[in-house]
């Protein structure tokens, strides 16, 4: 089981490094997005400061939405999904190994680089760690409700579009809960609460959103 995990892991990861435009504008449109708002709304500090939770987890939510349409749809053209879906191991583990494999991808460099753009809204020491470790709970929740959109859309045309619209409801959330917990360590409160609470969304959608997307793979393969 090991081993195929890795092995799955392994190869979303080459074919991650074989097209590097892909994540590249995935970080660039997020990267863009957040760096427009202090153009926009002025150089005041308390303004920026206000709005910069929501404006960092709200662009970090729509640059992973772009992520979305390529998490299955390649395998899918290709009958990799279908090889799968045969393999001796659960469809489910094999599903969790590319959306862990998507998230490094896709997820990981919108962590690393947040605090760089939290800088732009004069935000502290202790907000920027905040505003990180939100990220790093939450985005792996997005793919994890993204990976169910992508996998009932499989197949269709409008999938681009359709995938947001049924992915966008699921994901409020984890944006209100993460942007509350930037908003809580700026104001000089405590963002535990917040913070166990997406916590509590990743648990629960690691365990169910595999399966549930494993059951819409197999559906689309019928």
């Amino acid at each position: 089981m090991l081993a195929a995990l890795r092995t799955v892991i392994r190869r979303d990861l080459l074919l991650a490094l074989r097209n590097k435009s892909d994540a590249a504008n995935t970080l660039l449109f997020f990267v863009i997005v957040a760096s427009l708002f202090p153009l926009g709304v002025g150089p005041e500090p308390a303004l920026l400061r206000g709005i910069a939770p929501g404006v960092v987890w709200v662009a970090a939510l729509l640059a992973s939405m772009l992520a979305l349409a390529r998490l299955f749809a390649a395998d899918y053209a290709d009958g990799t999904l279908e090889q799968l879906a045969l393999a001796p191991q659960p469809l489910a583990a094999l599903v969790a190994a590319k959306i862990l494999a998507h998230w490094l991808v896709s997820g990981l460099p919108l962590v690393l680089i947040a605090p760089l753009l939290g800088l732009q809204f004069d935000l502290s020491g202790t907000a920027l760690l905040t505003l990180m470790v939100s990220l790093l709970i939450g985005t792996p929740v997005l793919s994890l409700l993204g990976a169910i959109g992508a996998a009932l859309t499989l197949g269709l045309r409008a999938s681009g579009v359709l995938v947001p619209l049924i992915v966008l409801p699921l994901t409020v959330p984890v944006l209100v809960f993460g942007a509350g917990a930037v908003e809580a360590a700026a104001a000089g409160l405590g963002a535990e609460a917040q913070l166990s609470l997406l916590a509590a969304f990743l648990l629960v959608s690691a365990a169910l959103s595999p399966w549930a997307a494993a059951a819409a793979i197999r559906i689309a393969l019928e």
